[in-house]
């Protein structure tokens, strides 16, 4: 027969099967338990390599090796991008020269400031440059390389030298994974990793735009430490998850209603 803790663990791990995160409240609540047990139970649970935690509790390990498809992306999370779309937008000013990183966030992002005047943009983002022309933008600029079908970009060194060509006063970058405990913004792929770099390079001003699932995941490939980006805008779901981080760190967050 199991005690107590044991079967608390195992329902915690049924837990994280359907939930991205569990904070430390949640656990509490559910179990009738101290926080002091909750962390201990989370503490036992890592050891075991069955979960990670986090500030503020635990997500599931999940390691993103390669990102989903173009069409899952697209179709997830949908009400929270295009809030994160209209609160990056109101961060652009009339006369700016706007980088938009490929994915389907920065693609949200696009369709709010198709219709802005004065604006120069640019991306390796097929889908994001296909939205902008239809959208009748001017100046609009495509970064060329090699395609990768997986999130519709273009990348590799060609497109990192014609991304160094540019001096732009806003970045929009995508993020396959955020690290809140280690402080990375990380994506899937080194490729990616090397073009996101060249745009951080060029860039006065970076915007990551991620959705709290964002912050359950782990990547392979470095794109930037937190305290080297401007803000990151993400949705209130990520509101727990930043229990514990320090206030310098907190302050980079904006969240979208």
């Amino acid at each position: 027969m199991l005690t107590a803790a044991q079967d608390r663990h195992v329902k915690i791990v049924e837990l994280l099967r359907d939930e991205q995160f569990l904070a430390i409240g949640t656990l509490t609540e559910r179990f009738q338990i101290s926080v002091a047990t909750a962390r201990r139970d989370l503490g036992e649970l890592e050891a075991e390599g069955l979960l990670r935690r986090t500030h503020g509790g635990a997500v599931s390990i999940s390691q993103v090796g390669q990102d989903g498809t173009h069409a899952t992306r697209a179709v997830s999370r949908q009400v929270e991008k295009a809030a994160i779309a209209a609160a990056a937008a109101e961060m652009i000013a009339d006369g700016d020269a706007v980088l938009l990183d490929a994915g389907t966030t920065s693609l949200e992002v696009a369709k709010a400031l198709v219709n802005r005047k004065g604006l120069t943009l640019i991306s390796n983002g097929a889908d994001i440059v296909a939205e902008l022309i239809r959208g009748e933008a001017r100046n609009v600029y495509s970064v060329g390389g090699e395609y990768s079908d997986s999130n519709r970009s273009f990348r590799g060194p060609l497109a990192e030298h014609f991304i160094r060509q540019f001096n732009v006063d806003k970045l929009i970058l995508n993020a396959s994974s955020i690290d809140l405990e280690r402080g990375l913004i990380c994506t899937a792929s080194p490729q990616n990793a090397s073009v996101q770099k060249a745009m951080i390079e060029v860039a006065k001003r970076v915007i990551v735009v991620a959705d709290h699932s964002k912050f359950t995941k782990s990547s392979l490939s470095v794109t930037a430490r937190i305290d080297d980006v401007g803000l990151i805008i993400t949705d209130t779901g990520a509101h727990g998850m930043l229990d514990g981080v320090p206030e310098k760190t907190r302050k980079k967050f904006v969240f979208a209603n």
